[in-house]
């Protein structure tokens, strides 16, 4: 069952769109390109700025992860101790000691993204630690703060986290018994939304929307959204407690800015 959050609560729209196009369509190759594409997302983030937010979001930046070369796309960004690797179909990330989470950012830099990947915590994972393990994904990351759509395989929950600079964490909603969350060695569909809402008065808030295998599961106004002054749109794996040892994979990485149409 869900718990209500603490912020405010609107009815989505309709649908999120599908005029994103294919992932094979949206990646970038490496070099001028991958540039590109980071300068797009916050241009397109400024363009946006004075612009009411609708329900269509345009996709800029795509990575299946097949190759070495799409994989070395994606920069760690926090973690004490993480290897990397790959599959021919994944990035697969595993968690060293004293490590509580593996942070990996995509080139997208900007405010406003919607970020969506296939997610697995892997049977390499100790049994002893599974249980408190989460998948997720972030947005606004950076300078100690994020939104975290955070999936906990085992227990089939969910947290919609909010981490500010400070080192305090607010939860904006949270959901159990969530089927669409799956467990070891299965693959779970994550998309997160961030994007500010421009018809309020201090044009502070912003929407968040939480997809999970294809369904939405939280709508949520943050109605103070300044404080979170990062651009990185990231996966990341971990543990509220040291997570040495976990494996974890992640694939079909798509960022979204939204529609200008």
């Amino acid at each position: 069952m869900f718990q209500a959050p603490r912020t405010r609560i609107f009815r989505p729209p309709g649908c999120l769109g599908s005029s994103c196009g294919s992932l094979g369509k949206a990646a970038p190759k490496m070099g001028k390109r991958l540039k590109t594409a980071t300068l797009v997302a916050f241009a397109g983030c400024l363009a946006t700025a004075g612009v009411a937010i609708g329900a269509n979001a345009v996709a800029i930046y795509g990575n299946s992860m097949n190759s070495s070369a799409k994989r070395s796309q994606v920069v760690q960004v926090s973690g004490r101790n993480c290897d990397r690797g790959g599959s021919q179909a994944a990035l697969r990330v595993t968690v060293g000691t004293r490590t509580d989470e593996c942070i990996y950012r995509t080139p997208v830099v900007g405010r406003d993204l919607e970020i969506s990947a296939t997610e697995r915590l892997l049977s390499g994972t100790p049994r002893s630690i599974r249980k408190g393990m989460f998948l997720a994904l972030n947005l606004r990351n950076g300078g100690g703060g994020m939104y975290q759509l955070a999936v906990f395989p085992l227990q089939r929950k969910f947290q919609l986290r909010k981490d500010l600079p400070d080192g305090t964490r607010k939860f904006l909603s949270v959901g159990k018994g969530v089927k669409r969350i799956r467990g070891i060695n299965k693959a779970t569909e994550l998309r997160l939304r961030a994007f500010n809402l421009t018809g309020t008065r201090d044009k502070d808030d912003c929407r968040l929307l939480v997809f999970i295998g294809g369904k939405r599961f939280a709508v949520v106004t943050d109605d103070n959204a300044g404080p979170l002054k990062g651009r990185y749109a990231s996966v990341s794996v971990g543990s509220s407690r040291s997570a040495a040892g976990a494996v974890a994979s992640f694939d079909d990485l798509l960022v979204r800015v939204p529609s200008p149409f």
